[in-house]
């Protein structure tokens, strides 16, 4: 299906799927390579995004990584303002993502900011957040955190009820891959990805360089490129309107190649 995204009156076409860059302005994100601390890190990084193909940037201040440090509110309010501020600079243009769980931190991004989009991890666990992304009017990406297929299709089919209720708009799924699975139950959710589709609304993919690759294989993070590359492709074919990555070049050579595919009569 062909979907669009409205980002400040501008439709956002995602009938080519599309890369969103991952900039993490933190000290502990779970993949050394990501975490950029000072201004110049993060204005190297937000120009490396877009001169690779990446068409947004997700701009997180709080890792979620498993045993990671817990972050106040204020840290990460003055962390994304300092990283938002470097990125509006350096790419005015490209649609910014913001990675929180937290409706005061989005309200921060989007009225102070301009920030596009709000990606939210904890499965909108605080219906603040709905009410927020509702009032302002932004995409809101809604993860889920269910172990299967079922679950995860029944509580996206209750939150959007509900965001819908709130009169949320443009809303993007996330099967969110990594959360609250076991490495088994990752592969199975992505085996059946392509029936998130009765839902009609785009999916978004986050696997880049996660456990469920480098633990299956037997390495680490920094070996786990061509896992998620795999992993990529799989998506695209399942339907994936979003991919959000590290490794911004490789998946936009992914979505080239799945797209040159033509289906079999």
């Amino acid at each position: 299906m062909n979907y669009t995204l409205n980002i400040k009156g501008r439709l956002l076409d995602l009938s080519e799927p599309q890369v969103m860059g991952i900039l993490n302005a933190t000290p502990d994100s779970f993949f050394a390579d990501s975490r950029k601390q000072t201004e110049q890190e993060i204005a190297d990084r937000a120009n490396e995004i877009v001169a690779q193909g990446g068409s947004m940037i997700d701009v997180g201040a709080y890792s979620t990584r498993p045993g990671a440090a817990e972050v106040t509110e204020q840290e990460e309010m003055a962390r994304m303002r300092m990283a938002l501020a470097v990125v509006r600079r350096e790419q005015p243009d490209v649609p910014i993502s913001v990675d929180t769980f937290r409706a005061d931190v989005a309200r921060m991004a989007v009225e102070e900011y301009g920030a596009d989009i709000i990606n939210d991890v904890s499965e909108g666990a605080d219906e603040a957040m709905f009410r927020m992304v509702a009032r302002l009017q932004v995409p809101y990406i809604l993860m889920s955190v269910q172990k299967d297929l079922h679950d995860t299709l029944m509580a996206f089919a209750k939150k959007v009820q509900l965001l819908r209720d709130m009169g949320q708009k443009d809303i993007i799924l996330d099967p969110g891959f990594g959360f609250g699975k076991t490495l088994d139950e990752n592969y199975r959710l992505m085996n059946e990805m392509e029936k998130l589709q009765v839902m009609e609304l785009p999916v978004l993919v986050g696997i880049s360089r996660k456990s469920m690759i480098y633990k299956l294989l037997g390495i680490d993070q920094s070996r786990a490129l061509n896992g998620t590359t795999v992993l990529n492709t799989i998506a695209l074919m399942k339907g994936a309107s979003i991919l959000r990555v590290h490794d911004v070049k490789e998946a936009v050579e992914a979505i080239a190649i799945t797209r040159h595919l033509t289906p079999t009569t």
